[in-house]
């Protein structure tokens, strides 16, 4: 009597334990498969922000001589093409900053002729053209802004293209001979470099305040606003100072642009 009594507490034992675990296995939350989850959409990526389109005139600067045309020499073999080379990087970079496109008349020792420097320029419907020279005297640390003059003043003979010479088309007019070309933008010229020069006086003690004219050859092809930078001088600077002068140009030059875009608004008022 009592095995059977033993032997039925233990089947109800049994029966209890297998029932609780039955109970735990349906209140445990089932898992979904990896195959069974729902695959969410990634979000589009956002289009790239568009770079800052350039304002303003073209730059085109011109540095002066290269190749086999060294231009002036200094102490030690340093010569202007070079450092006129130097000087461009950074007047272009410190114009760039400031929301210029700013292009070059060469990125290396090569020496286009005066024509092609002019046709970089000339490619453009509205560019100001600024040539970088250091002089081989002069008193060191002064910068000088020069603007062309003709010393023979136009006449209807001398406007007329004449066989044989390099003539270039203007909106205006069918030919434009290429010594010619600068003449139209003379005034233009004449205000971008009195206050280029303004500029530079303060940043170069001893600098004149107001631009030369001069007959500069680089800048009589040029059918745009043109301007001659000179500084002084390769025969009494150190390379590094007359390359650390980049940087007071390029402030100079924008602001020669800002005050001559500024004139032009107010004539066309």
């Amino acid at each position: 009597m009592l095995c059977a009594v033993r032997n039925s507490l233990f089947s109800l034992a049994c029966l209890l334990v297998v029932g609780s675990a039955v109970l735990l296995l349906r209140a445990r939350p089932t898992r979904s498969s990896p195959q069974e989850e729902p695959q969410s959409t990634p979000e589009p990526a956002p289009p790239p922000t568009p770079p800052a389109t350039p304002s303003g005139p073209v730059i085109v600067l011109d540095p002066a001589h290269g190749g086999t045309d060294t231009g002036a020499r200094g102490e030690g073999g340093v010569a202007e093409k070079d450092i006129v080379l130097r000087m461009m990087r950074t007047v272009r970079e410190q114009l760039a900053l400031q929301g210029y496109r700013v292009v070059a008349t060469r990125r290396d020792d090569s020496n286009p002729s005066y024509d092609d420097r002019a046709a970089v320029a000339n490619a453009y419907r509205d560019a100001i053209f600024i040539s970088l020279h250091v002089a081989s005297t002069g008193t060191s640390g002064t910068v000088r802004a020069y603007y062309d003059q003709f010393s023979v003043p136009l006449s209807t003979e001398s406007a007329s293209p004449v066989l044989g010479i390099k003539a270039l088309a203007q909106p205006s007019s069918p030919l434009v001979l290429w010594d010619e070309a600068q003449r139209p933008y003379l005034d233009a010229s004449h205000r971008l470099a009195d206050v280029i020069q303004n500029q530079l006086a303060r940043s170069f003690p001893g600098s004149p305040t107001v631009s030369t004219g001069a007959a500069v050859r680089t800048l009589r092809s040029v059918m745009a606003p043109a301007v001659a930078v000179e500084t002084s001088s390769i025969s009494k600077s150190k390379p590094d100072a007359l390359t650390g002068a980049a940087g007071p140009i390029s402030s100079a030059i924008a602001a020669g642009i800002v005050a001559l875009r500024q004139s032009n608004g107010a004539e066309a008022r």
